[in-house]
């Protein structure tokens, strides 16, 4: 199966859209996050970042993977640079392009980034990283630049300075569809996902990565969305309605110029983020 790589640096043609003001509510809602930020209007939810470039990745994925890696393709990782904070009513021109290839053991991971612009001012609102991993695809080669890493510091375990815990409600899956966008089958129809060998329909994992960064801005964040300047996660397992998502955070000093903290997410027992890492304002 041959790699895409003369894909590799291709930008693909924009898409615009929205930050749709209810739907960005909805959003909240549907992730389990009451904060007064959404509600009010005044900011939409950071992973909400997802929905109104949904189309420019989808654009640049459909050319970087092949319909023989789609069954064994899975969310690896998802790396979000926020510029300014997301505005409700505020409309983004969304450009992806097709950034990096990394093969390994057990397979290969495909990355686009998405860079969003605020259409009227033309400022950037908005860099996302997002990696898939095609299990069993190896033997191929590597290309494209580093993407930003946010590999978990081990000398910050011992500076662990908050605990932050959402409940994965029995209906969650249902709401967050209706919010995202996301139709994937293995989160709301038990029966196709045991089809595919899970044991029962499974959390959307952009779900998770809101609900860490609900944890990281209600404890480390004062509450303030508009402080946060990044959110990266490693999907590590799956989670499943009826459980707590348990977010742990550590300081891990500064980044330029900005307050860092790396944080892991545990639900049932088992490390469900990884790789998480956080950059504040001050």
């Amino acid at each position: 199966m041959a790699l895409p790589l003369d894909k590799l640096g291709t930008r693909y043609e924009s898409r615009t859209a929205a930050i749709d003001p209810d739907r960005a509510k909805q959003y909240a809602a549907a992730t389990n996050d009451d904060n007064p930020a959404y509600e009010s209007g005044k900011y939409a939810p950071p992973v909400f970042g997802v929905v109104p470039t949904w189309d420019a990745l989808a654009v640049t994925m459909a050319e970087l993977i092949t319909p023989e890696m789609f069954m064994m393709l899975v969310h690896g990782e998802q790396d979000m640079h926020f510029h300014q904070p997301l505005v409700p009513g505020r409309t983004l021109v969304s450009t992806g392009e097709a950034f990096n290839i990394r093969t390994g053991s057990s397979g290969t991971r495909i990355t686009a980034r998405i860079e969003s612009v605020d259409a009227d001012s033309g400022e950037r609102v908005m860099d996302i990283y997002n990696t898939v991993f095609v299990r069993g695809l190896t033997g191929g080669e590597d290309g494209g630049p580093d993407k930003p890493d946010h590999t978990f510091p081990e000398d910050a375990r011992s500076r662990e300075v908050a605990r932050f815990t959402v409940h994965v409600d029995d209906d969650q899956t249902f709401r967050y569809r209706d919010a995202s966008g996301d139709m994937n089958p293995i989160h709301v129809d038990d029966d196709f996902a045991k089809s595919v060998g899970l044991p029962g329909i499974i959390n959307h994992g952009l779900c998770t990565m809101a609900m860490t960064s609900q944890a990281v801005i209600m404890t480390v964040g004062d509450g303030d969305p508009g402080r946060l300047r990044r959110l990266a996660v490693r999907f590590s397992k799956n989670v499943f309605p009826g459980n707590d998502v348990e977010t742990v955070i550590y300081d891990a000093g500064e980044a330029g110029g900005r307050k860092a903290y790396a944080f892991e997410a545990y639900s049932a027992g088992a490390l469900v983020i990884a790789n998480g890492r956080a950059e504040l304002d001050g």
